[in-house]
């Protein structure tokens, strides 16, 4: 009876991360529906939403990296029916009462289907259990408030309690100036159950996709193990063209993208989105033993 209701629940839970990706995975749409286009902002090709979907949203034109959705990402990585997510219901909350911020936040939600801008999971990699933070951009572009600082900072502290590896994609444009200094305080909030973790000895790799920037990158972006990142993605603290009006300069072709970044050893590795599970994966075997650091 136990086994029949575990395969229940894997399933449920499986249905669950399929409904909320289907938006970019095209999974549960109807066969009569009219094709979708998505258009490239770099080469400007369009095609289908089928097609993107088939190449992980990387365009079949130009190589050039669409970002994507923290369910759909999730749904890329983990094991069929492992998924489960970790403090749903947390969102942000208009805790300056800053003029017009409940209201967008309203509008975020409705348009997203998120809460707010973090996504927190367990679930398996090729059978191996970890604890997966996604930032996801379409949510105030990944922006970090106090929602998402707690967010983070739980399933840090998840990871350390049941003595399993983290693993965080971010994708942000900074802290979220409506929440003000209560924003900035979740820098040093997560940095510091970062360092926890790692004192006691957990795994944590960072996975820098498009954009990185702001209090997220100067936070528990920067702070992982192991540092991956998506090709082309732009990784900083402020951006290049506020860096190029502040120096008075031009900056080099290519500056705070991946490659620059791992070619200056700011990154370890850049990793396709087509071999991200088999990298984690890898990495995940390679260091950890039963869950735990070997």
């Amino acid at each position: 009876m136990a086994n029949v209701l575990d395969k229940i629940g894997r399933v449920s839970r499986q249905g669950e991360l399929i409904r909320k990706a289907a938006p970019e995975s095209g999974e549960l749409a109807p066969v009569w529906q009219e094709p979708t286009f998505v258009t490239c902002p770099t080469c400007k090709r369009r095609a289908t939403r089928k097609i993107w979907a088939e190449t992980l949203y990387v365009c079949p034109n130009c190589g050039h990296y669409q970002p994507i959705g923290g369910y759909y990402r999730l749904s890329l990585i983990l094991d069929h029916g492992s998924f489960r997510e970790l403090d749903e219901k947390l969102r942000a909350k208009d805790v300056l009462n800053f003029p017009g911020y409940a209201e967008k936040l309203a509008v975020q939600s409705r348009k997203t289907g998120l809460n707010d801008a973090a996504i927190t999971a367990t679930g398996k990699i090729e059978g191996m259990p970890v604890v997966v933070a996604v930032l996801d951009s379409r949510f105030f572009m990944g922006s970090m408030g106090t929602a998402v600082g707690e967010k983070i900072t739980r399933a840090v502290e998840y990871a350390q309690a049941k003595k399993l590896p983290l693993i965080i994609f971010s994708a942000s444009g900074g802290a979220r100036m409506q929440e003000g200094i209560f924003s900035l305080m979740q820098m040093a909030k997560t940095s510091s159950a970062i360092a926890e973790f790692s004192s006691r000895g957990g795994l944590f790799i960072s996975y820098l996709t498009h954009p990185t920037t702001g209090g997220v990158t100067a936070s528990f972006a920067s702070l992982g193990d192991i540092m991956l990142a998506e090709p082309g993605a732009l990784i900083g603290f402020a951006g290049p063209r506020v860096i190029e009006q502040t120096i008075g300069q031009k900056l080099p072709a290519g500056f705070q993208r991946s490659e620059f970044q791992e070619e200056h050893g700011f990154v370890d590795d850049i990793v396709p989105r087509s071999e991200m599970k088999a990298t984690l994966a890898q990495l995940l075997r390679l260091h950890t033993k039963g869950g735990r650091r070997a």
